[in-house]
């Protein structure tokens, strides 16, 4: 009889990569698994759809609600957003946590210990896809909490939520999808982990996630294409000119409205995501959220190899400004990226060209 092939569960591989630094505490580990609990939790109430919603009195009183992105919460958002507090609260392992769903940081309960994590999140990614059952996910990304904090046990303020993306500890995300899995960066590449319904446990399925260098598949909501800035016009229209233009090759254009989703069709198979700055509201300069979506998003694609970035800068090195804070947003393949890159540090168009032989020059018709 051919043996089953010995697959690592999450919390052995999070002892394994513990091994790596003999001085740690756990706590990052036991923070992991709290996380992880909650997806499982979600991935459940996902499941049951409808059924779960007309479950929830309280959830469906609060869903509706207008939230600080203002947005009209859906019972699911509420009931995620709970879920991973009432998870993530009681251990000892975070200071605080703040979520698209609160407009201020969440405060450790009263006489429950306090750690030295900051948990930060989208609870339910892609919410407004449920009602057409596509696949929707969790992002969640981990920060140290200052020492202050640490050392005071103070209430955490939203100043110290705002820290590059470069400074996360961890990041991941959950995806509900036929299967649910849980992709995770610890900073040391990327791995994913498939759960096992029969056992309860995130199994360890993707050993080795990496972003494939060249693509032929681009991710933008072409609805917008009004408002987009030239370099982002440009690369699009190189894209969709196929063989006979620019790029020699035919270019596959996907959009699921979901970043979960979009973010991993791009880890398994390569691609580029586009959210960029546009024109459409001057006063957001960009759609996605930069400490719960943009950074752990991005950390992910990076630790695999591929590129992060606000089309002028990595995304990484951007320090918030405020929690709720809006940023453009490009990812996936590194040469693709690079390219958007490379259009947005290059004059535009209408300063290369003379304005005499322009294509809107004084010799238009």
């Amino acid at each position: 009889m051919m043996a089953l092939p010995h697959r690592l569960t999450l919390t052995q591989y999070l002892i394994q990569q513990r091994r790596r630094f003999p001085g740690a505490s756990g706590n990052f580990n036991a923070l992991m698994l709290d996380v992880a609990l909650a997806c499982k939790s979600i991935a459940r109430t996902v499941a049951f759809g409808e059924l779960a919603q007309a479950s929830s009195a309280a959830a469906n009183e609060l869903g509706g609600a207008i939230n600080v992105q203002g947005e009209a919460q859906k019972p699911l958002d509420v009931i995620s957003n709970e879920v991973f507090t009432t998870f993530n609260d009681w251990s000892g392992q975070c200071a605080g946590l703040a979520s698209e769903e609160m407009d201020d940081p969440y405060q450790i309960p009263a006489g429950n210990k306090r750690g030295k994590y900051l948990l930060v999140f989208d609870p339910l990614d892609g919410s407004s896809n449920i009602d057409v059952n596509v696949s929707v996910g969790s992002i969640f990304s981990v920060l140290r909490a200052p020492d202050e904090v640490v050392a005071s046990g103070r209430d955490v303020t939203e100043a110290d939520f705002l820290q590059p993306g470069s400074r996360q500890v961890a990041a991941g995300y959950a995806l509900y999808g036929p299967t649910t899995m849980l992709v995770l960066t610890v900073g040391s590449g990327v791995v994913g982990f498939t759960l096992d319904p029969n056992l309860g446990e995130f199994m360890l399925t993707h050993p080795n996630i990496q972003v494939p260098t060249q693509t032929h598949e681009f991710a933008i909501n072409a609805s917008n294409s009004r408002f987009w800035e030239a370099p982002i016009k440009r690369y699009v229209d190189e894209c969709l000119a196929g063989k006979t233009g620019p790029r020699g090759k035919d270019f596959n254009m996907r959009w699921i409205a979901s970043m979960v989703a979009e973010a991993h069709r791009i880890l398994m198979r390569g691609g580029v995501f586009m959210y960029p700055r546009d024109t459409k509201d001057p006063s957001k300069p960009g759609r996605l959220r930069l400490l719960y979506e943009a950074n752990p998003i991005g950390f992910i694609i990076e630790q695999a190899g591929g590129r992060a970035s606000t089309g002028r800068q990595p995304v990484l090195g951007v320090t918030p400004s405020s929690l709720h804070q809006r940023i453009g947003l490009v990812f996936g393949s590194k040469c693709e990226v690079e390219r958007i890159e490379r259009y947005h540090a290059e004059p535009a168009k209408s300063e290369q060209v003379s304005p005499l032989f322009a294509e809107r020059s004084l010799f238009r018709d």
